[in-house]
């Protein structure tokens, strides 16, 4: 994908989650099966970890390349890193203590919506400052996935949101 369909992608699928949000009452919104996350929880969980996205892209490049080195392999493609993401999480791969969120009650749904549309808007704003060659030449670490390069953690971040919205509706198949 380019940097102008990475950036369309972002929104379509924040703006999906955010909907099946919407269609969810308070029972539901706050219903998680035996040691999951509820939809709140999934919610808080994209923000915890797109939160991070948006400090790195606004990072000066000498210094990511200094704190995390350059890529020494070529970007995976959309659909190599989802596999890759289901293959670490099939294996037990779970989210480390910063992107584990805390419970989150129905009258913090539209705060936190809002939150997680201003940051993917603040990560599509930081990544008109990177040229296509660029998200290929940068590297940041993922704490399932090891380095990715730039273009890869925007594969990562379009996935994370669909990963996290259909994980809502199979648990609420429990309701």
């Amino acid at each position: 994908m380019k940097k102008d369909q990475i950036s369309k992608a972002l929104i379509t699928t924040y703006t999906d989650f955010n909907k099946a949000l919407n269609a969810l009452n308070s029972d539901e919104f706050e219903y998680a099966p035996e040691g999951k996350w509820s939809a709140g929880q999934q919610l808080e969980h994209l923000i915890k970890s797109t939160s991070p996205v948006i400090k790195g892209l606004n990072y000066p490049k000498f210094l990511i390349s200094y704190k995390f080195g350059k890529a020494n392999r070529p970007s995976r493609t959309f659909e190599a890193l989802v596999e890759r993401y289901k293959e670490r999480l099939s294996a037990g791969g779970r989210a480390s203590a910063p992107y584990v969120p805390n419970k989150v009650s129905f009258e913090k749904k539209e705060k936190l919506q809002t939150q997680l549309t201003q940051n993917i808007e603040a990560i599509n704003h930081r990544l008109n400052k990177w040229s296509e060659s660029q998200m290929d030449e940068f590297v940041f670490p993922h704490p399932l996935l090891g380095k990715l390069t730039v273009r890869e953690m925007m594969y990562f971040t379009i996935h994370h949101a669909d990963h996290h919205r259909n994980l809502i509706k199979i648990y609420l198949k429990g309701v």
